[in-house]
C-alpha cells in the first residue's frame, strides 16, 4: 500500500480503530437521508475522510451537504473529515464514483450508498480482510451469513444470483454476491482500474477488472435494510438488462 500503509497493518484489535479508510458515497436526490447517513460514516473510528459526490440532484441534496460541510468545517479540530463534490450535469453512479475514487487518499477505499441499505458499523467487518494482509479487495455478501436482512422484492434476489452466477462463469470467480454495493479495496489497487460505466454498470465492470488482476479477493458476510421503490429505492430492471451488457463486454469481449 501507499501513503499510510503503516498505519493500515493489524497488529492488535485496537489497531482495527485507526483511521485509515476513505469512504466514497455518490449521491442523488437523497436529501431526505443523506444527512443522517453522514453523521453515521463519520461516527465511525476508521474513517479518515468521507468523499461525497452529488450527481446533480434536482432536489435540495446539494443544499443539505453545503449545510453539513459548514457545520463540519466549524466543529473540527484537526482538519474536516468530510469533502464534498457536485457534477453540473447527471452523469450516473457510475462517473460519481469515478470523482469518488479519484480524489480518496486513505490506504482503503469502502463504497457506501446514500441510505441506510448497508450499515455504517460494519465497517470493520470488511476491512478486517485487508488490515490482517490477507485480501486486497473484499466484498460484502448478503446472501451468507446469518446477518439481518429486511424482506422484500423475490424477483430482484433471483435477478441478483442470475448476474452473480454469469458474472463468476467469465470471470472464474466463486462470488455469491457480485451486485453488493459493499466493496472495500485496498486505494493503489482501485486506483488504477480504469473505470468506464456511468451508470449502474460500475459493479459487473469492476467485478471484471478485479478478477483480471489476480488479487487476493475476500467474501464477508453483512446484513442488508433495503428500501422499497416508494421509500427512494432508484434501480430496476433496465439496469439489470445494462448489467448483462457489461458482464457481457467487461467478462467475455475483453478476455
Amino acid at each position: 500500500m501507499t501513503g499510510h500503509s503503516n498505519n493500515c497493518k493489524l497488529t492488535s484489535s485496537e489497531e482495527l480503530l485507526q483511521r485509515c479508510l476513505s469512504v466514497v458515497m455518490p449521491v442523488y436526490n437523497e436529501a431526505s437521508t443523506v444527512q443522517d447517513v453522514i453523521h453515521k460514516v463519520l461516527e465511525q473510528p476508521q474513517v479518515a475522510e468521507l468523499v461525497v459526490v452529488d450527481d446533480a440532484s434536482t432536489d435540495s441534496t446539494w443544499d443539505v451537504l453545503q449545510k453539513i460541510s459548514t457545520e463540519n468545517s466549524q466543529l473540527a479540530t484537526g482538519g474536516s473529515l468530510l469533502k464534498t463534490f457536485r457534477h453540473d450535469i447527471n452523469q450516473g453512479k457510475g462517473a460519481a464514483l469515478r470523482t469518488g475514487i479519484a480524489h480518496a487518499t486513505a490506504p482503503i477505499v469502502i463504497i457506501q450508498d446514500a441510505d441506510f441499505e448497508y450499515d455504517p458499523e460494519e465497517y470493520p467487518v470488511m476491512i478486517a480482510p485487508i488490515l490482517k494482509d490477507r485480501a486486497d479487495v473484499v466484498f460484502g455478501s448478503r446472501f451468507i451469513g446469518s446477518e439481518a436482512h429486511r424482506v422484500l422484492y423475490f424477483w430482484h434476489s433471483i435477478g441478483n444470483r442470475f448476474l452473480t452466477l454469469l458474472s463468476n462463469m467469465f470471470t472464474n470467480l466463486n462470488l455469491t454476491d457480485m451486485e453488493t454495493c459493499f466493496k472495500a479495496f485496498r486505494r493503489d489497487i482501485l486506483q488504477s482500474i480504469r473505470l468506464e460505466e456511468n451508470r449502474f454498470g460500475f459493479e459487473p465492470e469492476i467485478t471484471a477488472k478485479v478478477a483480471r488482476l489476480k488479487v487476493r479477493l475476500y467474501e464477508v458476510a453483512i446484513s442488508y435494510h433495503g428500501r422499497t421503490y416508494s421509500e427512494g429505492k432508484k434501480i430496476n430492471w433496465k439496469d439489470g438488462v445494462s448489467a448483462l451488457r457489461c458482464i457481457f463486454k467487461y467478462g467475455l469481449f475483453r478476455r
